[in-house]
């Protein structure tokens, strides 16, 4: 029996011990002088010029983002790009197209780059699939917080609905109380095949219909604004002219994209001026921000280090996680299997080109960035 608890004893604290090598190894700082050189380029580092690009691409992707996340704002009041238009319906569904492809093929891909780079020990990172597997776990999270904040969201909208009935109710009890028989207001209300009364406007299925709309905008902002500071980042900390060049045009494009179908979201969910405005900001400096943040930690942050390797491919995982769910059930089956396509046959068809447009433009990018 004493063998048999030694023996125990022995086997955890070798296990132990090999855990805390595994861990020592994937959270050292320490650079991969190999896997540097092949992520800069060979003979392809230069600061200055680096840097010159850099501001180029923090230009560009501010005006891409702006313009992308503001035209369906800007628009809301515009027949031909307002939300529930012909022009609305297929640039949404291609910026939806645009937005799964950059969960399956950037994100999710970047993350098994990182974590099955040679730098990390083969155990546990390359024993198991950890970029799925976290992917699969931040979708499974965003689904619960979905639920959460619907459910929050749909609760303040029946107090609220309640609260406006019941100061509705004793106005008109005061009314009625204080009136006398001799002066009595009648009033006489006209029903009009034009006009529809507003709680009846505010029926259960537009209420619902509006708290999605608020709950898909803030989590794919949530979202987006996640991988956005993540591939801000993977660029300023870059000294190579040869990896930012392509990045430049790639980024801009999937920033106009992914904008336009927040924008999107964002008109949806008929936001306030300045709670639209402020939200539309937010994304649209993120990128920048993080692509100056890393600039300035490029002279000392190593992105080649087993512990940038790990954040990177973990925080990566995560971001595919929430892209894909987002895509997959708040954009492309909310507007194509929840009823919203309700236009003619060819305007249907256009929003399916154009999702699968999106995603196949989104995806040829995978080549440069």
């Amino acid at each position: 029996m004493m063998i048999g608890v030694a023996g125990f004893r022995r086997h955890i604290g070798q296990l132990l011990s090999r855990s805390n090598g595994f861990i020592a190894a994937s959270l050292s700082a320490a650079s991969c002088a190999d896997e540097a050189e092949k992520a800069e380029g060979a003979g392809c580092r230069d600061d200055a010029a680096a840097l010159r690009l850099k501001w180029i691409a923090m230009a560009a992707i501010l005006v891409s983002g702006v313009m992308g996340v503001g035209l369906p704002l800007a628009g809301r009041k515009r027949r031909t790009v307002q939300t529930g238009s012909a022009v609305f319906v297929a640039a949404k569904a291609f910026a939806a197209g645009v937005i799964l492809a950059t969960g399956f093929g950037h994100m999710l891909h970047d993350a098994e780059h990182a974590l099955s780079n040679p730098c990390l020990p083969a155990a546990p990172w390359r024993r198991f699939p950890f970029p799925g597997f976290v992917a699969m776990l931040a979708a499974l999270a965003t689904l619960v917080l979905d639920v959460l904040v619907t459910r929050f969201y749909e609760t303040k909208h029946r107090a609220e609905v309640a609260r406006l009935k019941a100061d509705a109710a004793a106005a008109l009890a005061a009314a009625s109380t204080s009136a006398s028989d001799e002066d009595i207001t009648v009033v006489t209300v006209v029903e009009s095949e034009h006009k529809v009364p507003l709680l009846q406007a505010h029926s259960h299925s537009h209420a619902q219909y509006h708290v999605r709309s608020v709950v898909v905008s803030q989590i794919l902002e949530m979202g987006i604004v996640s991988h956005s500071v993540i591939i801000g980042l993977s660029l300023g900390v870059s000294r190579s002219p040869c990896t930012i060049r392509p990045l430049v045009a790639a980024l801009s494009f999937h920033q106009f994209f992914e904008g336009f179908a927040l924008g999107g979201c964002i008109a949806q969910a008929q936001f306030k001026n300045l709670s639209a405005v402020m939200m539309a900001s937010f994304f649209a400096i993120t990128t920048p921000t993080g692509i100056a943040a890393g600039a300035g930690l490029s002279s000392f942050y190593n992105a080649n280090s087993p512990r940038a390797l790990v954040v990177e491919g973990i925080l990566d995982s995560v971001s595919a996680g929430i892209l894909i769910y987002m895509a997959l059930v708040d954009l492309i089956a909310a507007d194509f299997l929840g009823g919203k396509m309700t236009g003619s046959p060819r305007q249907q068809v256009m929003a399916y080109v154009a999702l699968f447009l999106g995603a196949l433009s989104m995806s040829s990018l995978a080549v440069w960035a």
